[in-house]
């Protein structure tokens, strides 16, 4: 009785399975297949040419950083030659000294006895008078001029060769926070 079930089913599946293939639902697509077959074969464009990788050179370490304000210098020649350019070790340092220069900040100036002072704000929020003459910063710079609108500074650093170069800066006004 068992082997006369199974048949009977696989009779069915396979009457259904053939019913479903005659129909002629398909027969375009059957056509187009055809059609597309008897096509000639075409071709396939090359791959495009690819640059070789170039490797990115990052000249700009050499120039002033994105991160600090912009600076206004005034083109000034500072002869150094036949001078050995070396900061004075012997002097006492002062307070402003030990501070990075990019941490003060210029707020103000004041004339006292015809003498035009900056006021210069350290990182604790004490304001010092300077004037021409003085010392700001740990790089041994040296109030060259102070004006209204800033205070001009050379710098004495390293060279990196066991030498010392002169540099300009300057301490702008900040403007108001």
């Amino acid at each position: 009785m068992k082997i006369l079930k199974h048949a009977l089913l696989a009779a069915v599946i396979t009457s259904t399975l053939a019913a479903c293939g005659m129909g002629g639902e398909h027969a375009d697509l059957r056509v187009y297949v055809d059609e597309i077959k008897r096509r000639p074969a075409g071709s396939i464009d090359p791959l495009p040419a690819f640059r070789p990788y170039e490797a990115f050179i990052y000249s700009a370490a050499a120039l002033r950083s994105p991160f600090d304000l912009p600076i206004d210098v005034e083109r000034r020649v500072y002869a150094n030659s036949n001078v050995d350019v070396k900061p004075d070790f012997s002097r006492e340092k002062e307070f402003l000294e030990g501070f990075d220069l990019t941490s003060l900040r210029m707020v103000g100036t004041i004339r006292k006895a015809g003498t035009l002072w900056a006021l210069v704000r350290d990182v604790s929020g004490r304001i010092h008078m300077v004037t021409d003459g003085h010392f700001l910063g740990k790089n041994h710079g040296k109030v060259i001029e102070t004006v209204d609108s800033q205070i001009e500074l050379i710098e004495i650093v390293s060279d990196g060769l066991d030498g010392w170069v002169e540099r300009p800066s300057v301490l702008a006004l900040a403007e108001k926070e």
